[in-house]
C-alpha cells in the first residue's frame, strides 16, 4: 500500500512542478507572440469599453483552459481512477469543470475589475487599495462558501446520525467553539477519499463530514479528528492565515507596483493599466508564490502540529488519533514519510509518520 501511496504521490508532485512550468510559458507565449496585445486592439474595436475586462479575461481563461486541458483530465480524472480513488463519471467530470470554470471566472472577474478601477483612480496607492480590496473579498468567500459553494458540488444534508452529532456538539462545547450545526456530504459519488471540514464565519460556520469518513471511522476517530479542526479556531490560526495571507497579497503587489515597469518595457507595454498586460500580473503572482511555497508550507505545518497537540490534550484519544493517522494514510494513499526536499516544498501538513511518532509521546 505505501509503494502505491509512493507512485500515486511521486505522480502528484511531478504534475505540480509541470503544470506551474507550463502555466509560466503559456502566459509567457501569450506576451511575446502578440496574442495578448492583438486581443486587447481587436476588443477596443469592436465592443464597447465597460466590455473590456469581461471579453479579455473570458477569451484568455478559455484559451488557458484549452491548452491546459490533458495535464488537466489526467491530473483530475484518469490518475484518480488509475490509482481507484475516484468514483465519478466523466460526464459528472465536465459538469464540475464547467461550474468550477464559471466560479471562477466570476472570482477573477471582479478582482481584475476593481484592480483596474482603482489603478485608474488611485495610480499611487493602487497596490495598498487593491491589496485591502482582495484581503477582504477572500474574507467574504470564507463566509459564502459553505452556503452557496460546497452544495453546488455535493449534496448537503443535516448530519443524519444523532449520537454523532450530540458527541460533535458537546465536543464544540468544550472547546468553546460555536457552531450553526453537522452537516454531512456524498463524498463517495465522486471520490473514495475521506475529508472533514470545519467551515465559515460568523453565523455560517459548520461541521461538514463526507460520507467516507461517517462510514468507515469510529466516534472516537472522528471526535479528534474535529478536535484537531477545532483546535485551529481556538489557536486563533485562521485569523494568523489571514494576516499572513494579506502580507503575502500586499507584498506580491508592492513588488509589481515596484519593479514591473522593466517587465512591461520588455513586453512592448507603457503602463500597467494597459489590459493586455494583466498576464505579466499573473506571472508575478506564480512566482512570488514558487519563491514564497516553503515558507507557506512550514508555517502550516507549524499550526498542524499545535492543533494536533490541543486535539489530544482535549480528548485524551491518543489511540484514535494514531488509528485515524493510518486510516486517512491508506484511504487517501498519503505518502507517509517523504523525502526532505519533497517535505519542504509540497507538505503544509507534517508527514503521517512524523504525526504518528508525535502523538505516542502523550
Amino acid at each position: 500500500m505505501q509503494d502505491k501511496a509512493k507512485r500515486y504521490s511521486n505522480i502528484k508532485y511531478t504534475l505540480t512542478i509541470v503544470e506551474v512550468v507550463y502555466s509560466l510559458l503559456l502566459l509567457g507565449l501569450f506576451l511575446i507572440s502578440g496574442f495578448s496585445q492583438e486581443l486587447s486592439v481587436w476588443i477596443s474595436k469592436h465592443f464597447l469599453s465597460y466590455l473590456a475586462v469581461p471579453l479579455y479575461l473570458a477569451i484568455i481563461s478559455f484559451a488557458y483552459y484549452l491548452l491546459n486541458f490533458p495535464l488537466n483530465i489526467y491530473q483530475s480524472h484518469i490518475l484518480e481512477h488509475k490509482f481507484s480513488l475516484s468514483t465519478q463519471s466523466l460526464r459528472s467530470w465536465f459538469e464540475d469543470q464547467l461550474k468550477v470554470s464559471l466560479l471562477s471566472y466570476l472570482v477573477s472577474l471582479i478582482l481584475v475589475s476593481v484592480f483596474y478601477l482603482i489603478l485608474r483612480y488611485s495610480p499611487g496607492r493602487w497596490w495598498l487599495v487593491v491589496s485591502i480590496f482582495w484581503v477582504l473579498f477572500n474574507i467574504i468567500l470564507a463566509k459564502v462558501i459553505p452556503v452557496v459553494v460546497v452544495p453546488l458540488f455535493f449534496k448537503y444534508q443535516k448530519l443524519s446520525d444523532e449520537n454523532l452529532r450530540e458527541r460533535i456538539m458537546r465536543l464544540a462545547s468544550k472547546m468553546k467553539i460555536k457552531i450553526l450545526d453537522c452537516f454531512q456530504i456524498d463524498f463517495s459519488k465522486k471520490t473514495l477519499k475521506a475529508n472533514a471540514a470545519f467551515l465559515g464565519v460568523g453565523n455560517t460556520r459548520r461541521v461538514i463530514l463526507a460520507d467516507t469518513l461517517i462510514d468507515k471511522y469510529s466516534y472516537d476517530e472522528i471526535e479528534v479528528i474535529l478536535a484537531h479542526e477545532f483546535a485551529h479556531y481556538q489557536l486563533k490560526h485562521l485569523l494568523k492565515l489571514v494576516v499572513i495571507n494579506s502580507l503575502m497579497t500586499l507584498g506580491t503587489f508592492y513588488l509589481i507596483y515596484k519593479s514591473s515597469g522593466y517587465f512591461l518595457n520588455l513586453f512592448g507595454f507603457v503602463s500597467l493599466s494597459e489590459l493586455a498586460a494583466l498576464p505579466v500580473v499573473f506571472i508575478y503572482f506564480i512566482i512570488f508564490g514558487i519563491i514564497t511555497q516553503p515558507l507557506q508550507a512550514f508555517i502550516s505545518r507549524s499550526f498542524e502540529r499545535s492543533a494536533d497537540s490541543l486535539a489530544l490534550e482535549s480528548t485524551g484519544l491518543k489511540d484514535a488519533f494514531i488509528s485515524t493517522m493510518n486510516k486517512l494514510g491508506e484511504q487517501n494513499l498519503a505518502d507517509k514519510s517523504p523525502h526532505p526536499l519533497i517535505k519542504f516544498f509540497f507538505f503544509d501538513h507534517p508527514p503521517i509518520n512524523e504525526r504518528i511518532e508525535e502523538a505516542k509521546k502523550f
